[in-house]
């Protein structure tokens, strides 16, 4: 349900792992173009798309008889969207998350927003997350994720629909810390683009990964995650691709931000491609400072982007004493 960059490349996955996959899309002409030539020219110009994955526009088609539904929409539009779609959802299916946030308002992860909307209980739920650049995946490049659900049997049902050639799933029963690393990774993305924008090398770079993944461990304690999560595909893995990769919107974005782009500009410059953590640092600021833990380089990036502090406040941010006993 979303055929966005990663909606696409993820349904393509599922596709060539032998899975029948009906594709949502928004907007009809979209539909019609992949049901026409194999192609989704506004996100995945140069990617043919398999022949099991067909599109549609009709939500209550794209629905029908689904085993699994796979929630390919922007954190921030996930409620509403979802909220359409819950009476046609059909009983018994797993819900996928491929969002990456923190919901603002409610400070829930998308998994929480899942089952609250669609009235299922946590096993009925599964994230996906790891290094997954979309246009990489779709290329068929070799990379590997996490598939998270408190009910490993059902994580494992999933694991065996998307494994192929290109794609490796692994399985792990910890949503709490899967979903924070790849909500958090967007907002140390930002920072490193911003970083990487005012000219900084790579010793800041590795500065902001490090203290940006202890500050996104710091956040998963406190509300129970496994900490070696974050040392996996779903923390360290999603956060050096995500920080290093020119392919990488949050990085792109506050490439732009660190260059002297306004937050405007550089929307207008990603052409309606969503840089989740330019949201989601506000939510997760807000609940850090609910659970009272220290995240400086959030604290920063929310500055940038809402408070138009100079990008320039980063380092500060960075080499600023936390107010707790400092750790590497």
């Amino acid at each position: 349900m979303g055929a966005g960059s990663w909606g696409t490349a993820f349904a393509k996955v599922l596709a060539d792992s032998g899975t029948d996959v009906v594709l949502w899309a928004r907007r009809a002409e979209v539909a019609d173009e992949i049901t026409r030539s194999r192609v989704n020219s506004g996100y995945l110009p140069t990617t043919v798309l398999p022949p099991n994955l067909v599109a549609t526009a009709d939500a209550g088609k794209a629905l029908d008889g689904a085993r699994a539904v796979v929630l390919g929409v922007p954190s921030q539009t996930l409620r509403a969207n979802l909220g359409q779609w819950r009476s046609a959802l059909p009983a018994g299916a797993t819900l996928v998350s491929l969002a990456k946030g923190v919901e603002l308002g409610t400070l829930k992860r998308m998994s929480e927003v899942i089952r609250e909307v669609a009235d299922v209980p946590e096993d009925r739920v599964a994230v996906v997350s790891g290094p997954n650049l979309a246009k990489e995946i779709a290329a068929e490049q070799p990379t590997a994720t996490v598939i998270a659900c408190t009910d490993h049997d059902r994580a494992v049902d999933l694991q065996q629909a998307c494994s192929n050639s290109y794609f490796r799933p692994y399985t792990n029963v910890d949503v709490v810390g899967c979903e924070l690393g790849g909500a958090c990774k967007n907002v140390i993305a930002l920072a490193c683009g911003m970083a990487a924008g005012l000219g900084f090398g790579d010793n800041t770079m590795a500065s902001i990964i490090t203290r940006g993944l202890a500050e996104t461990a710091r956040l998963g304690a406190a509300l129970g995650a496994d900490p070696l999560t974050f040392a996996g595909l779903a923390g360290l893995g999603d956060l050096v691709a995500t920080c290093a990769s020119p392919l990488s919107r949050n990085r792109s974005f506050g490439e732009r931000l660190g260059r002297g782009d306004t937050v405007t500009q550089a929307q207008d410059a990603a052409h309606g491609q969503v840089a989740e953590g330019v949201k989601s640092c506000s939510s997760i600021r807000e609940l850090a400072a609910r659970l009272g833990v220290d995240m400086p380089i959030t604290d920063g990036v929310h500055g940038v982007c809402h408070d138009g502090l100079d990008p320039r406040a980063l380092t500060a941010a960075l080499l600023g004493r936390e107010r707790k006993a400092e750790r590497q």
